[in-house]
């Protein structure tokens, strides 16, 4: 399987930000963006595995840098960055862009992991990955170590699980 520049998963999408997307702080409502960057993303991981079907596996950080107004418009940017055999890791980075006086600012970061699925719903290879800019390289270097934490919060995560209850509250 032949690997694929960077820049072929590449998603851009921009939208205004809608009064009814806001908070009681009159910005952006941070699952709001959430929805968008997971929307970025799988289209992302499918552009980059040409399958019907990715599924997230995990949201591994949305790290929101400056708020978003109404008066700015919101682009996402989102591609792969890092393989492993079937999961890809997808970078997205959000801008925030005043329309009143056109000052661009990163207001958000994300990495998200996603699986290609074959019509049975089992996972399938993926491609790896040629990055060719700065930015794609300096984003891949740093991915083999992301994928190791993400294996071991993982691994934690299931430990978690064995001690949590399933229980409600209210049941004795």
């Amino acid at each position: 399987m032949e690997p694929k520049k960077v820049s072929e998963s590449r998603i851009i999408n921009t939208d205004q930000v809608l009064s009814c997307d806001l908070n009681n702080y009159n910005t952006l409502f941070g699952g709001v963006l959430m929805k968008k960057l997971d929307s970025a993303a799988t289209l992302s991981a499918r552009r980059h595995a040409r399958v019907k079907e990715c599924v997230t596996a995990s949201t591994d950080s949305i790290d929101f840098l400056c708020p978003i107004h109404q008066t700015d418009s919101v682009c996402i940017e989102s591609f792969v960055t890092y393989t492993g055999r079937t999961s890809m890791e997808i970078f997205c980075k959000v801008i925030a862009e005043d329309m009143l006086t056109g000052e661009r600012r990163i207001a958000a970061t994300a990495f998200l992991t996603f699986v290609a699925l074959d019509e049975y719903k089992k996972p399938v290879e993926v491609p790896g990955v040629i990055p060719e800019t700065e930015e794609e390289k300096f984003i891949y270097e740093t991915g083999k170590e992301r994928a190791e934490m993400r294996k071991i919060r993982r691994q934690k995560s299931k430990e978690l699980a064995q001690y949590i209850t399933v229980k409600k509250p209210w049941d004795h």
